[in-house]
């Protein structure tokens, strides 16, 4: 059988920091490695580089290396394994206040790397997050994630910063009425 073509997958991230809280300084990072089971993925967490490689029932391989921008701490960071994407959630090994101004170490653009601005705080606004994210709802890292699995996360929040009915009139704004269609029109 031939070689599988070798694709980097999209790889998204976000973080987190402290200086007097492991708990709070940490990476977001999500692989998008779609219908790749847990037994056909390989994750090798060091404390300057992720590396993973997965085969996915379509025949594809993914496979990135990230050699990441400061030391993290493996021991304390968490994985999670779902049939799209791989999440992980890395500890970051020293506690600043300041945001790592970059993921990786190279300071080229790397076209498979994205900001995931559904995690994304600013950092002079991170105090102010409602530590509801599941950062912490993640399983232990034995077999890729453990148990893992979001059972406790509260998605009764999820839309809480959409606003009202967004897209319905409202008492300030009325529909406008149709005009009735000509004679015309009509038979058309």
């Amino acid at each position: 059988m031939p070689e599988l073509p070798q694709v980097h997958p999209e790889v998204t991230w976000a973080q987190r920091s402290s200086d007097s809280d492991p708990e709070r300084n940490y990476l977001y990072v999500s692989i998008k490695a779609a219908d790749v089971a847990r037994s056909d993925a390989t994750l090798d967490i060091k404390p300057t580089n992720v590396t993973f490689t997965g085969n996915s029932k379509k025949g594809v391989k993914y496979h990135v290396s990230l050699d990441l921008f400061a030391e993290i701490d493996p021991e304390n960071s968490k994985v999670n394994h779902s049939d799209r994407e791989v999440e992980l959630v890395l500890r970051k090994k020293e506690l600043k206040e300041e945001y790592w101004p970059r993921l990786l170490k190279t300071t080229q653009k790397i076209h498979f790397l994205k900001t995931n601005f559904d995690k994304w705080v600013d950092e002079d606004e991170q105090d102010e997050v409602n530590e509801d994210d599941y950062a912490n709802n993640f399983g232990g890292f034995e077999g890729l994630g453990g148990e893992g699995g979001l059972s406790n996360i509260d998605f009764s929040k999820l839309g809480a910063g959409l606003g009202g009915d967004a897209g319905v009139p409202g008492e300030e704004e009325e529909e406008e009425e149709m005009p009735e269609l000509e004679e015309g029109e009509a038979e058309a």
